[in-house]
Parts: C-alpha cells; structure tokens; sequence
C-alpha cells in the first residue's frame, strides 16, 4: 500500500450547511474521523443524525474533536452506541468542556422526549431521544487528552498536532502529517479583536487546507457589537420591557455577560438585573479562570462575572423569569432557540411588544433563530405557534467567528501555497464567497466541498 497522507479524505458534513462537522480521513487502511458533529437546523439536515452513519461506526479507529461545541462533538455519544470503541483524541479544554455539553445535551434530548410524549405533539410514537445522559456519560470514558503544539499518533502512521484556534476554550486548528504529506483542519477560528478568547495561532503549512467559512461572506464592524448592544437595551428598557438574549452556552454566553457589564460600567445602558439562565453556561463559565493561557480576561472580569451575574439555579426561580417584574436582561442558552431553558422564556415574552428578543450569533438555516431574524411573526415552540410582536434584532459584531478578512489573513499565515484548499461549515453563499476571495487574493487551487465528496490525495499530484 503507497504511504499517502491522506490516503482519502470524505466529507461527511458541514459540506454545504455551516452544522454536522465530520470529515472521515483513511490512512493506510486505518479510519479518522475529524469532528464528530450534529447536525442543526433544517429538517432534511436533522433528519442525518438518525440516518445509519456513512461508515460503519465499529471500521472508525480513532476520533480527533477540534472543539466541544456541539456541531462538531454532539454525535459521539451515538457514534460509540452504534459501535465505535476507539478513543477520542481532544485539548485539555475540550476535555474540561465535554462532560458539561454532551451530558446536558443528552439530558435534553430525553427531557424533550418526554415532553413531547407527555403532550402528544410528536409525529413519532413514542419519541426517543438521539441518545441519552448514560450513553454521552459512556463516551466521556474514552477521551485522551494532548497539550498544544505537542505530536501524536491518532492511528498509525499518522501525527497530529493541535494549535490554537481561538473561537471558545480548548478550541484547536488539527494539523496531520506523514512522510507523505500534510493536512490542515482549521477548525472554527475565532476573531482576532474577541474580547475573551487569545487569537489562533499562525496556520502551520499543509498539502491540503479545510477551512472553515461561518462567516465567509462578511465582515464585522469594529467595535460595532458593543454599540448595538447597547442600543438595544436602553430603548427596550425605556418603554418597560425586558431583553432575552439566545447565546451558546459555551463562549457566547461569557462574551455577552462581559459586554453587559462593561456597558453597565460605563453607564451607557441602565444598571438592569443582569440573569444568566442556562446551568451549562454557568459552568462553562467557570472554566475561564483555569484556563487563564487562552484567554484574556482579567482576575477583575472573572471576579464580575462571579459576583454581579445572577445565576439561575432551579426550575422554579427560571419559571419566575418568564414574566419578569421589571425589566431586565436575560441570558439563556441555546444561542440558535433550539432547545433548552430559552424557549420557555421565549414563549412568554415574545408575544409582547414591549419586549426584545437580541441575537448575537450566527443562526444556522432552519433553526427558530434564523427564522426570527428573517422577520417570523410566529415562531412553533412545544406543539404550539406563538405570536411575535416583541422586537427581534441580530448583532453580528459579537460573533465569535473570524470573518471574512479574518479568515484570509489566516490562509495568509501559511509560509508556502497549499496544494488545495476545501471551504467548509457554511452556507452555501457563505462559502463559495470565501472560495472566490481565496482565489483572487493567492491565486490558488481552490474549492466548496461537497457532502459526501471524496478526496484522493496522491503523492506529487494535486488532489482529484
């Protein structure tokens, strides 16, 4: 067998959408699976978390996880219950971060299930859930934990290497190298200018580059997330109403709380209670500190998000929330309004016109958020369609994404040409902007990968 790196590489999601981040590399007759994503959003894209897996999970020998955000480890727990009894390869802040999202994420889905049977809104009889809390319990069992910048052999013949990503904790660009050949995952990248995460690191050079294009298509403003945010809250406060703001549990959530009391330091925004709904964001919060290399935060912003956040903790008091006595900011998870204690707070509130719904993040094609921000006035929420008459805006300056610009000064970081790039994790017009951008900045070989496409890699030759 010709020693080739990578011997194929398929994709096997975010091909075409910006969810379901898996890319199946073989070597040498061996299976890695880069990411290990669910998808989101549209229903023919949900519908492929319950399809049988391209490959047979039991053929996969190892898993690499470039960060724990759902979209990339959120189907490792039902990869292993179809077969796969590899380890999974992961940063030390991934590993920190994964026990907090994938048990939630298996709670939920049992939660939801039940919900739905209680109240008979599902179409299936009885609703399952994807997997449960033990099976994403059973998954945490086999991580294996690699510093960055340090090698290691995922499968044989193959060394892997994670750098800095920016993006949220534990969040890495995957370099894979052999005698053969080199191929770079970018990962998510984060923003240079984030106001928590440190920026990724240089692009190591690679044969093969898959970049991710969130953002693809943009650019944000300087400094422009800030002021929206603040505008925002002021004007819903004047007229008596509250703010609920979507986030993702791990990054955003953090990102939005800091703004907030900046803004509120500032004196630009009214001194409102400040809630934080969402018991994953809370202790993914927690991990900020720990991780003190990754990220830039003060021992002063820690001590704020400790101190002057009210965290909610039981049912009862997130209950309470939904109508809140007078206005106030609520923070809750999940960042798209795909599930969790958010919907709840949405149902109450959006109904009503004193009140504002705020995004701050990118929102996949199919998910409520998405359709919000494209002016819904009514969205389906637990078997029911509720009204929309609260004000419904979307901040693209807090992304915690590279833009555009962002994106190809980090392409331009590579100190040779690549052999092929592949464009990945974005919408289809995301995407192909960025391929375009890509080919008049370097001039070179360049394309949007497609679902299921597969690579051959051949020594001394382009891709085909």
């Amino acid at each position: 067998m010709s020693a080739l790196l990578p011997t194929t590489l398929r994709f096997l999601g975010a091909a075409g959408t910006v969810t379901g981040s898996r890319y199946l590399v073989e070597h040498q007759g061996r299976r890695l699976l880069v990411d290990c994503g669910l998808f989101q959003g549209l229903k023919q894209l949900r519908l492929r978390n319950w399809a049988p897996f391209p490959v047979a999970p039991a053929s996969i020998d190892a898993v690499v996880l470039t960060h724990a955000h759902l979209d990339h480890s959120g189907y490792l727990p039902r990869l292993m219950a179809d077969g796969f009894k590899g380890m999974v390869h992961v940063t030390p802040g991934t590993a920190d971060l994964l026990p907090i999202l994938l048990r939630d994420s298996g709670h939920l889905q049992e939660e939801d299930a039940r919900y739905a049977n209680r109240h008979h809104f599902s179409k299936h009889d009885p609703a399952l859930p994807l997997y449960t809390e033990a099976q994403a319990e059973k998954a945490l069992t086999h991580l294996r934990t690699h510093a960055f910048d340090r090698a290691f052999e995922p499968i044989p013949g193959l060394v892997a290497s994670f750098s800095h990503a920016g993006h949220i904790v534990g969040a890495a660009s995957l370099h894979l190298t052999s005698e053969a050949g080199s191929l770079l995952f970018s990962g998510d990248l984060g923003r240079v200018d984030d106001p928590i995460m440190r920026p990724p690191d240089s692009a190591p050079d690679a044969d093969v580059v898959v970049v991710e294009s969130t953002y693809g298509n943009r650019r944000h403003v300087p400094a422009s997330g800030d002021g929206e945010l603040a505008a925002a809250i002021s004007r819903t406060a004047a007229r008596g109403g509250s703010v609920l703001i979507p986030a993702f549990a791990v990054g955003r959530a953090q990102a939005v709380l800091n703004a907030i009391l900046r803004l509120k330091a500032d004196g630009r925004i009214p001194d409102l209670p400040l809630y934080l709904n969402s018991p994953m964001a809370t202790r993914a919060g927690r991990l900020l500190g720990p991780h003190a290399d990754e990220q830039r935060l003060s021992d002063k912003d820690l001590r704020d998000l400790a101190e002057k956040v009210r965290y909610v903790r039981g049912e009862e008091e997130s209950r309470a929330l939904n109508h809140p006595v007078y206005p106030s900011v609520i923070v809750a998870a999940s960042g798209m309004a795909t599930g969790g204690r958010v919907l709840h707070h949405l149902k109450a509130m959006a109904p009503h016109p004193e009140n504002a719904i705020v995004f701050v993040g990118h929102q996949a094609a199919g998910t409520r958020g998405a359709a919000l921000v494209a002016g819904a006035d009514r969205v389906r929420l637990h078997g029911q369609w509720v009204p929309v008459r609260a004000e419904v805006c979307s901040i693209d300056g807090m992304s915690s994404h590279a833009d555009q610009a962002q994106l190809l000064a980090w392409l331009g970081t590579l100190s040779r040409p690549p052999r092929r790039v592949y464009v990945t994790h974005g919408e289809p017009e995301a995407a192909d902007a960025l391929r375009q951008a890509i080919q008049e900045r370097f001039g070179w070989s360049v394309s949007v990968a497609e679902h299921l496409e597969t690579v051959v890699v051949r020594a001394g030759e382009r891709p085909t």
